[in-house]
């Protein structure tokens, strides 16, 4: 429901929208029907499409559940129809979601908490203001170094490099961070080079709300979610390197729940 509720955003941007599934022309048109779709939902018999990308699950053992079920994923393309980027799920019960992708692809923005410390001015956001069981949403940290200031990237260097460290939850988990191309820092007293990041930069950190049994029980009693942490870095200008830092950010976003109505509304 979440693609049928942001068609017509999505539209406004020039982006078109085509879903895949293995699903039957008519167990499609009961569904859209129930939900009241209107994007065009494309019924691959045999799987004959996912197949050919490469999205059939075909492990762990065939007696499986997810077996044959596809990897779920979105592919952004080109108005030359080239695919130009990907975002897929291991699990089958866990998606991006419009907001998130958006995000990613520089599309799409939200009200964003600044924090200025010595070093840097940093504007801290979330793609979504809800979320369900099941659902990846980034944290998004829009960097500015201040004038001759530098952070760490991640390279072969012993520096502390700039990083989102979360705060545990049992229904939480973390994906990797997204770190931008650094440039090249020369130290000229050492004759050191070192990555860092001495001009605007973004870092995208994904997290997925579990869609597991336990996950889903304890989500189903909170109607509100809080993730908060810290951007944690160490910077330097010419001449001197500052103690390390942290800034908090904490963002508290709606629960709700799954929608489990079959299609057709029976």
């Amino acid at each position: 429901m979440e693609l049928q509720s942001r068609y017509d955003d999505l539209k406004q941007q020039g982006i078109g929208l085509v879903v895949v599934t293995y699903d039957s022309t008519e167990i499609l048109k009961k569904f859209a029907d129930s939900r009241g779709i209107t994007y065009p939902l494309v019924s691959d018999p045999g799987s004959a499409i996912i197949k050919k990308y490469g999205l059939l699950n075909e492990s762990p053992e065939p007696t499986s559940r997810a077996y044959g079920v596809p990897h779920p994923g979105t592919f952004m393309l080109n108005t030359r129809g080239v695919i130009t980027s990907r975002h897929f799920e291991a699990a089958y019960q866990e998606r991006s979601t419009v907001a998130s992708i958006l995000t990613k692809e520089g599309l799409g923005g939200a009200p964003a908490i600044r924090s200025d410390t010595m070093h840097l001015t940093v504007l801290t956001s979330i793609s979504d203001p809800e979320v369900a069981p099941g659902k990846r949403v980034s944290l998004v940290f829009d960097v500015t170094p201040k004038r001759l200031m530098h952070v760490y990237a991640p390279g072969k260097h012993d520096y502390q490099v700039i990083s989102v460290k979360l705060d545990s939850q049992p229904w939480l988990k973390r994906q990797p961070l997204n770190y931008p191309p650094s440039e090249i820092y020369h130290f000229k007293e050492l004759d050191e080079r070192v990555e860092t990041y001495g001009h605007p930069f973004k870092l995208v950190q994904d997290v997925t709300f579990l869609a597991t049994p336990e996950a889903i029980k304890q989500l189903a009693g909170m109607s509100t979610a809080t993730v908060k942490g810290t951007l944690e870095y160490q910077a330097c200008d010419d001449k001197v390197c500052y103690a390390p830092t942290r800034v908090p950010f904490s963002f508290t976003v709606d629960v709700i729940g799954l929608d489990r109505k079959p299609a057709g509304g029976l």
